[in-house]
């Protein structure tokens, strides 16, 4: 292993605090999510006070430079072990070491820090000795031994910050750590971060599979914890579970213990759709024969007769496509009086399109998207060339294409709505799933818009996608982001999954404060009368108020043996009833939201 040269300055600097008393020790606390208790301390080494050596960075630094840094690390776990005797605290005691020093820990040169461990009162068996700076493992197999040897002393490997070292993966197969500890970047607003929460759910598989407990640290907030708890992930650290002190609590507060007792599920972030964004146009390709310039009207025509599903053909000059031939276009034009006797000898190019839109057969389906929105659209009758490298590769017909876009488009939407960018069918479901499953009680909310099809028959499709924008800031706006999850089915119908106990007020405000602004999206005239006068679907006239809202509610109890279409059927029909009623508010009993779903 690499060992930096001696530097008499650091030396100097670093020597009386390994000898001396300039070195003290904070702990922070490990929650136990499945106990509720604190499994155990990290200990965390502070430098004097108010001098250049106070940050541990700095120590550690300074240590390094001075070539000392496996004396340095073996000193801190002995005056560690001795801190966290002093104050009697239970559970296992965390210490810090890189590869090196945990090597002269396991050999007899540095038995001493279990010699202190065991005078302090401390059994081996509590310690648990956390991997770092995973970079500067060299040598593994002989790391192996070390970690063999310690083990059969009591003592236990944990692994700090996997997913920032370039090794940590490699380690842990090899290792087999009793702990793995999770980087603070993946749970850093994983409430939000569909990407982090999906990283901590691999990292979870893998610790399942390994049949290692994780510890995730950095949690920060309620909110993150609530999802690392529904995760079922079993140790957190961070400052919401408490911050390092001399004096750690033996305890955890309230605020984590009413996290951990909640029966309320944290509302996941929806992930975003991955449609397989390498997904090429060589999908629709359509294998065709090729004409040159040499063939005739006549026995291209004949071609097309052969082949009754080919829609063109292309025309080339060696292996390069020159143009491209539609069949109902030559046709049409060789079915005209005298057109076969005229044209028919004559070269094909006479009735080929010379600019045909080529498209390389590796280019994404996404690509294309703005092709769709462009003004020429004659490909979408015709079709393209697809090429490789300039060659002529295939065909492919705009029907294809289009069918490629809409088909993407629609299970986008069925993640996630468009319009508002609120979760669509699939995240709803699942999150109605994870209630069920979960046993938790809740209200599923199915909100509707009255009177919505003559306001948008009246004013158009963009008016009308500003009256659905408005329902849904208004419903978001009464919703616990924390528990109360609210998705965009499509349309102007929207569900909200309530967790909060007060969610019957919350509805209530919901429909008064989308009565006070819808207003607004109406004309002047409109507005002051009331409503429009429009044609009912039968045809006759009528007037129409100003679009409401009304909401049908099914309230779930726990242990609901019903499956989420069925939740979601008895909430639309309890919407149905609601909308007749004056306040425009139905609540289905649990009761009746059986007979309701059958």
């Amino acid at each position: 292993m690499t060992r930096a040269r001696f530097n008499p300055i650091h030396a100097t600097r670093i020597q009386p605090l390994i000898e001396g008393d300039g070195l003290s020790f904070v702990f922070q606390p490990i929650a136990n999510l499945k106990g509720g208790d604190v499994y155990g301390y990290e200990a965390l080494v502070r430098g004097p006070e108010n001098t250049a050596l106070a940050a541990p960075e700095a120590l550690l630094h300074a240590a390094r430079q001075a070539g000392m840094t496996e004396a340095f690390e073996l000193r801190c776990c002995e005056l560690a072990i001795e801190a966290f005797a002093r104050q009697r605290l239970g559970g296992k005691l965390f210490l810090n070491v890189s590869a090196p020093a945990l090597q002269l820990i396991a050999a007899d040169a540095g038995g001493h820090v279990l010699q202190v461990a065991r005078e302090a009162g401390v059994a081996p068996g509590r310690l648990v000795f956390e991997l770092t700076e995973h970079e500067r493992v060299e040598d593994i197999v002989a790391l192996e031994t070390a970690v063999a040897r310690l083990r059969a002393e009591g003592p236990q490997l944990a692994i700090d910050d996997f997913g920032d070292g370039r090794s940590s993966l490699r380690l842990w197969a090899q290792l087999n750590p009793e702990v793995v500890k999770i980087d603070r970047y993946f749970v850093r607003e994983v409430h939000r971060d569909s990407r982090k929460l999906e990283v901590l759910r691999t990292v979870m598989s893998l610790a399942k599979a390994f049949g290692t407990p994780l510890v995730i640290e950095g949690v920060e907030t309620a909110e993150e914890l609530a999802v690392v708890r529904d995760l079922g992930c079993r140790f957190a650290q961070g400052y919401f579970i408490a911050r390092p002190s001399v004096e750690p609590p033996r305890t955890l507060c309230d605020a984590v213990g009413t996290v951990l007792k909640s029966a309320k599920l944290a509302v996941l972030p929806s992930a975003p759709l991955h449609a397989d964004p390498l997904l090429t146009v060589d999908a629709l390709c359509i294998a065709a024969p090729t004409v040159t310039a040499e063939h005739s009207c006549q026995s291209v025509l004949n071609l097309f007769a052969r082949h009754d599903m080919l829609h063109a053909v292309a025309v080339v000059a060696g292996s390069s496509p020159i143009g491209l031939i539609n069949r109902r276009t030559l046709v049409d034009q060789m079915a005209r009086p005298y057109h076969a006797d005229l044209f028919g000898r004559r070269s094909c190019t006479l009735f080929m399109n010379a600019d045909p839109l080529k498209v390389d057969r590796l280019s994404t389906i996404d690509s294309l998207v703005g092709i769709l929105m462009g003004e020429n659209q004659g490909y979408l009758s015709e079709g393209f060339i697809l090429t490789d490298g300039g060659r002529y590769a295939g065909l492919a017909t705009g029907d294809g294409l289009v069918r490629a876009v809409t088909e993407r488009r629609i299970e986008a939407a069925r993640l996630a709505n468009p319009l508002t960018c609120l979760p669509g069918n699939l995240p709803i479901t699942a999150h109605i799933r994870r209630l069920l499953d979960a046993q938790v009680a809740f209200a599923a909310a199915y909100f509707d818009l009255n009177n919505f099809k003559p306001y948008n028959d009246r004013y158009g499709y963009w008016r009308g996608d500003e009256m659905i924008k408005l329902a849904a800031s208004a419903i978001s706006a009464q919703c616990d982001k924390s528990c109360d999850f609210l998705g965009h089915v499509g349309g102007d119908d929207f569900v909200a999954l309530f967790q909060s106990e007060d969610w019957e007020a919350r509805c209530r405000r919901i429909i008064d404060s989308f009565a006070e602004t819808a207003p607004s999206l109406y004309d002047a005239r409109e507005r002051v009368q009331g409503g429009l006068d429009a044609e009912d679907r039968r045809g006759f006239a009528a007037f129409f108020p100003i679009t409401s809202l009304s909401v049908g509610i099914v309230m779930v109890t726990r242990g609901c043996r019903l499956d989420p279409e069925a939740i979601a059927s008895a909430a639309a029909a309890a919407k149905k009833v609601a909308k007749g009623r004056p306040d425009f508010f139905h609540v289905l009993p649990a009761d009746d939201c059986c007979a309701e779903a059958a």
